[in-house]
């Protein structure tokens, strides 16, 4: 089969004569302006002409040096992807963005329109989580994330999700950013720039992410075909856990008896107890071979090859029960500063470039608070508000309705709640006098 079998349909037919002359020739069907669906020889079915995964189909014949093929959709069948990517898509869905005033002040800016579409609604059917995942999702698995900015008399109305596979992003000969989106009936409809949320990942020309997929699936396509040699072990393999030999071949009744005795010894409730053999019968265990164990440390080796591409830590994808327990702490402090933090700054960036105006970037930006998966145990948060206040000394560096917002509490109307308080216990300087009595 030859590269242009793609693009045939499944069953051509067949030459038609052409019509004699009392014969009315059909009218011709005008072609449908959409680009047609693409299916290859494997059965990967592409969305069109333009579609990023057949570029690559064509590039590398469809398959990696596993024998996989590996795009977006199947890469997300390996438990070890996917518990990287929903891992960041969630933590990144459900910590608060807020929109905050630059300055001593750092308040929210909750007059804001954009800081509503933010927090609460980006669009009409969708929530901030939902919207944030996606995104999130599509800017791992793709290496960018599109959103189309609804602008009125300069304010953002609402941002709309655009699949990655329908946008093509490009600089001009202006040097401007231009965005091109193809819809679902195949007209192409032009973008401006100023009308494009565009979240990208590591990128060599700087006006496309590369997608992590694509770059790592030689190590996915290798974790999914051993997912699929466990498979096809279970389904054909012998499961035996070991053999009964005999130097002739047994009887009847000695077979009938066997048989029955195996049977009465399954179940756990057998667990451990003896079989009696007769007429010469020999047991004979089966250990684990080193296959086994090679099989096992392969697929081990595969989930580390894609927590490194997708820059999640081991143990958070429940490898390492030793790094549990103590070090939860410090896990998560490396969880958010070498795997999140990174999303954080493009987040925050791109919406300071697309979302505000000249204007409100002088006094406002986009932060998350990533202090929502910091918070320890109570006890730990006890002693750090204490200090926090100023107590034991401590020269203060919070108020009391700062600490209750953190804890998600209503503020308070006591006087001084709004300032920083002295510290508890003065320690007496070294050359003051002791009182007399």
């Amino acid at each position: 089969m030859n590269f242009l079998d793609f693009f045939r349909p499944a069953a051509a037919p067949e030459a038609q004569s052409r019509p004699a002359d009392h014969e009315v020739e059909p009218a011709p069907v005008a072609a449908a302006p959409a680009a047609p669906n693409v299916q290859a020889s494997t059965g990967h079915l592409f969305a069109g002409l333009d579609d990023p995964d057949l570029l690559a189909f064509m590039r590398t014949g469809g398959e990696t040096a596993s024998g996989a093929y590996i795009n977006a959709s199947k890469a997300l069948q390996n438990m070890a992807l996917l518990r990287c990517v929903t891992l960041i898509s969630e933590s990144i869905g459900m910590l608060p963005l807020n929109l905050v005033e630059r300055g001593d002040e750092k308040r929210y800016a909750t007059e804001h329109p954009l800081y509503d579409i933010l927090k609460a609604k980006p669009n009409s059917w969708q929530t901030a989580y939902e919207f944030k995942a996606l995104m999130q999702l599509r800017v791992m698995m793709h290496g960018n994330a599109y959103a189309r900015v609804i602008w009125s008399r300069g304010q953002v109305l609402r941002l709309i999700p655009m699949c990655p596979g329908r946008v093509k992003a490009e600089l001009d000969d202006s040097w401007n950013m231009v965005y091109t989106y193809a819809r679902k009936d195949g007209h192409q409809v032009p973008i401006p720039a100023e009308e494009v949320f565009h979240l990208r990942d590591l990128s060599e020309d700087g006006v496309t992410g590369l997608s992590r997929v694509r770059l790592a699936h030689e190590a996915i396509g290798i974790a999914q075909q051993a997912e699929k040699a466990a498979a096809r072990l279970f389904k054909n393999g012998v499961m035996a856990g070991g053999a009964l030999s005999a130097p002739a071949a047994l009887s009847e009744t000695a077979f009938g008896r066997l048989k029955d005795s195996i049977n009465e010894k399954t179940g756990a409730e057998n667990a451990g107890k003896w079989m009696i053999l007769e007429e010469g019968l020999q047991a004979e265990k089966w250990a684990n071979t080193a296959a086994d164990s090679q099989h096992i440390e392969n697929r081990n080796h595969q989930i580390e090859e894609v927590a490194r591409a997708m820059g999640v830590p081991r143990p958070l994808l429940m490898m390492d029960d030793t790094s549990w327990g103590s070090g939860i702490e410090q896990l998560a402090i490396l969880f958010i500063q070498f795997s999140l933090q990174h999303w954080f700054t493009i987040w925050e960036q791109g919406i300071e470039r697309t979302l505000l105006s000249k204007e409100d970037n002088k006094t406002l930006r986009a932060k998350f608070n990533e202090r929502a998966l910091l918070r320890g145990t109570l006890k730990d948060q006890a002693e750090f508000f204490t200090k926090a206040l100023g107590s034991g000394g401590h020269a203060p560096w919070m108020t009391q309705n700062e600490v209750r917002e953190l804890q998600d509490l209503a503020r308070s109307t006591d006087k001084g709640a709004d300032e920083l308080r002295a510290p508890a216990n003065q320690g007496k300087k070294a050359n003051e006098p002791a009182a007399t009595a």
